[in-house]
């Protein structure tokens, strides 16, 4: 078996927790800045990247927001997702669910259609050019009310064929997962498939809420859950995936440091745990980043790795013909690291 990094490359991944306004790196984001003709606080991307110094999920969201101000055209959001994509083919990822952040942008006036068609294009393209697939998830942003998000879903309806699944974002306190419990609702009737942020500032109570009010199918974050016992039984019975972001954690203060993540005692409870990148442009890694830095840090074993790898597949969304054939591919591809 090759050495930790080696194998973590050579490894096909899913990523399953990606915010593409996340993956917005300074550079690009003074390009569009410039092409758009937006005048940002910062004057420099060193002087940006200064600004990442987060001691809460609030400080962060404060700086995200404004970086995607800079985001206008149909071409803009084309750009962004087309340069994550290209990213994470190098780090041999071959499928991917991208959240995005449509009233981040249509309450700068923004029109929903064009945040749609560039992100969905970019995802054809790549699919195209990379043999990487993309499919589009749409958050509601909690710290607004429900009568926002359903004016979103409204909006989600004419793109039911490119936007696969609704998700719940930003920040967690004060903002439980039952605030959204109608527009959920709705969504699920749509044909929508359900996901939500919980657990990761927020208490377990928040996860169980996810599953049980809003009926979630995955968890992205939930690392708290570990607090309560139950609801790690209940995780751990029910195959619930989490999609869990080390590098991320410890940027936001959730854990201290990587040292004292729970990554290792959720595979111990059998924990359906995935590793993903969150906001990489922002949280210091892509996914190659987060599985070496955690592998590291935990001192994870070369069988524990590829256990990960393999769960962000049985986590996505993918048809049972599509997950055998991706499956039967990542095994072959263990096999391979193995003689090699």
């Amino acid at each position: 078996m090759p050495d930790r990094d080696l194998l973590i490359g050579r490894l096909p991944k899913c990523e399953l927790h990606i915010h593409i306004e996340g993956s917005l790196e300074p550079e690009m984001v003074f390009a569009l800045a410039q092409r758009n003709n937006i005048r940002l606080p910062w004057d420099s991307v060193e002087a940006l990247r200064r600004a990442y110094a987060f001691g809460s999920l609030q400080d962060f969201l404060d700086v995200y927001y404004v970086g995607m101000s800079v985001l206008v055209t149909e071409q803009d959001f084309y750009d962004l997702a087309f340069a994550y994509l290209r990213r994470a083919h190098a780090d041999n990822v071959v499928h991917v669910e991208m959240f995005f952040d449509p009233q981040g942008h249509t309450s700068r006036g923004i029109a929903f259609d064009t945040v749609v068609n560039g992100l969905s294009r970019a995802c054809a393209e790549a699919r195209e050019a990379l043999g990487i697939r993309a499919s589009l998830i749409m958050c509601f942003l909690r710290h607004l009310d429900e009568d926002d998000a359903q004016r979103t879903l409204d909006a989600a309806l004419a793109h039911r064929d490119r936007i696969v699944g609704v998700g719940l974002d930003s920040s967690e306190h004060g903002n439980p997962p039952e605030k959204f419990a109608r527009v959920f609702g709705r969504a699920r009737d749509a044909g929508f498939q359900l996901f939500a942020h919980a657990g990761e500032e927020g208490p377990p109570a928040y996860v169980w809420q996810a599953l049980d009010v809003l009926g979630v199918a995955r968890i992205d974050h939930g690392v708290r859950a570990m607090e309560d016992d139950a609801l790690v039984a209940r995780l751990a019975r029910d195959r619930v995936p989490l999609t869990v972001c080390p590098l991320s954690n410890v940027r936001l203060r959730v854990v201290p440091d990587l040292a004292h993540h729970p990554l290792r005692h959720m595979l111990q409870k059998d924990l359906a745990v995935t590793v993903n990148s969150d906001d990489p442009a922002y949280f210091g890694g892509y996914v190659n980043d987060n599985f070496s830095a955690v592998a590291r840090a935990l001192d994870l074993s070369p069988a524990e790795i590829v256990a990960l790898a393999r769960t962000s597949f049985s986590a996505a969304m993918m048809s049972e013909e599509e997950r055998t054939r991706a499956l039967a591919g990542f095994d072959a591809a263990v096999r391979e690291a193995e003689g090699g």
